[in-house]
């Protein structure tokens, strides 16, 4: 999928170096569930019985959680069919709240919130192959580094005596934690957002896949744990190093080895899909002169853009190296909520200042409300309980204003500077074989549309 875009053609005309919108309603709907079952609901079901103390309430956790995915993604539906634009979260928040912000979302998603989940991923991807090499104790910390880089059996489990047996009693701050874990194995839900230019027809396509994709999630999130608490007791699950594989173990006997490679082949794919996704969020940024101008090239041939896919690599690859896989998934969890949060706080803002901007889709107001609560209650309780990891998190994301302001803002840099820029950006050129993407004509119906975007877009910069 990173590389799946071909050249585009002019009629009677040379080939145009672009984008090219390729994304039906079928690709659409496997970037999202794509996305989202990469890793988590092999890795986050442990996290979820840990904080909540029982079989029912982890399960109550997982429906809630699938709930709220499916009212952001509710609200993330109307803001991509009002704003067309490639980024996601970032070219809304910048469409609404100015660069700033938007520059400040995107510095905390290229820092942590993509490289935190590419490098969960492919450590999952690791812990699972290696696993089956070591069955009773935790894969080897360098080995797992190097790699990365249906029937019912206790069914008693699940009645309302055993499923509700606390072996610990959870507070409201545990209850916050569950949450975060929980959300993480749904965080994806609003990819598709990312690459909307992209996507055949968006204003028909878009709502469609989400509509077909959380619901089906949710369903297969709900029963997959159903199944794990049926072929193993809760001590049972809390203490393997690979629910999957113990879950195979359980079940298939000598084909348990069908597990590990299943999670493997799973977690391959979801790391394509993220960094198919993060590198256009990269490419956005770049576009809208928040990051360097290189990120906002594509290859000659693939148009791809390369450079901005080298650098989620890069941070994966630092990320991967600090932390161990269960504080990583607290720290992207809490900054993706916030996100999250502010993004639809825009969503009623722009219903405020924008009353007559053209909605083909228009969520009820209760929908944003609802998510809101929620998302407040969710940052309250998770910065009381974790106070160190949600303050990491807000530091990260404040330390990108003096990069704004110096990288972004300041415009009369020294020419030295210039200089050095223009060296590093043709050299890059030269490596990556990459060029600015040519500007194609636009579909009639899109014309007014991309005219207001870029009069709002150069409005909200000058401010």
């Amino acid at each position: 999928m990173a590389g799946g875009e071909q050249r585009g053609e002019r009629p009677g005309g040379p080939a145009r170096v672009a984008l090219q919108k390729e994304i039906g309603l079928g690709s659409a709907c496997a970037i999202i569930i794509g996305n989202i079952i990469g890793s988590g609901i092999f890795i986050s079901p442990k996290g979820v019985l840990e904080h909540t103390g029982s079989v029912g309430l982890a399960l109550i956790i997982w429906v809630l959680g699938g709930g709220v995915a499916a009212l952001g993604s509710l609200c993330y539906a109307e803001l991509g069919v009002t704003i067309p634009k490639s980024g996601g979260d970032y070219s809304y928040v910048t469409e609404i709240f100015g660069g700033l912000a938007g520059f400040l979302l995107l510095w905390s998603a290229v820092l942590i919130m993509y490289p935190t989940s590419l490098a969960v991923i492919a450590l999952t991807f690791s812990n699972y192959v290696l696993q089956p090499v070591f069955p009773n104790c935790i894969p080897p910390y360098n080995a797992s580094r190097i790699l990365s880089m249906v029937c019912l059996r206790n069914y008693e489990e699940l009645t309302p005596s055993k499923a509700f047996n606390f072996w610990m009693t959870p507070s409201v701050g545990h209850l916050a934690l569950a949450f975060l874990q929980g959300s993480f194995a749904f965080s994806g839900w609003n990819f598709l957002n990312y690459v909307t230019e992209e996507l055949v027809d968006p204003r028909r396509n878009l709502p469609r896949a989400i509509f077909i994709s959380i619901p089906l999630v949710t369903f297969v999130y709900t029963f997959t744990n159903i199944a794990y608490f049926t072929a193993m007791s809760p001590q049972e699950l809390l203490s393997s190093n690979a629910v999957a594989v113990t879950f195979g173990e359980k079940l298939l006997g000598y084909f348990s080895w069908v597990m590990p490679v299943s999670v493997a082949l799973s977690t391959f794919g979801g790391i394509n899909g993220y960094l198919f996704t993060s590198s256009r969020l990269c490419f956005s940024g770049a576009r809208e002169g928040h990051l360097p101008s290189l990120l906002a090239m594509i290859h000659v041939k693939h148009c791809t853009p390369i450079p901005a896919l080298l650098v989620c690599c890069l941070a994966t690859l630092i990320i991967m190296l600090v932390g161990d896989t269960y504080t990583l998934i607290n720290y992207v969890s809490f900054i993706n909520y916030l996100c999250y949060g502010v993004t639809i706080i825009g969503l009623i803002v722009l219903r405020w200042k924008k009353p007559k901007i053209f909605r083909p889709i228009k969520v009820n107001l209760l929908i944003p409300v609802t998510y809101l609560a929620f998302w407040a209650f969710l940052l309250i309780f998770s910065i009381y309980s974790e106070p160190v990891v949600c303050g990491v998190g807000l530091i990260i994301i404040l330390t990108g204003v003096p990069v704004f302001f110096l990288g972004v803002y300041w415009r009369n840099k020294p020419k030295c500077v210039n200089r050095l820029t223009e060296s590093v950006t043709c050299w890059g050129q030269k490596l990556c074989f990459v060029v600015y993407p040519q500007d194609g004509v636009p579909e009639e119906d899109e014309v007014p549309a991309a005219r207001s975007q870029v009069l709002a877009s150069e409005t909200s910069l000058r401010k």
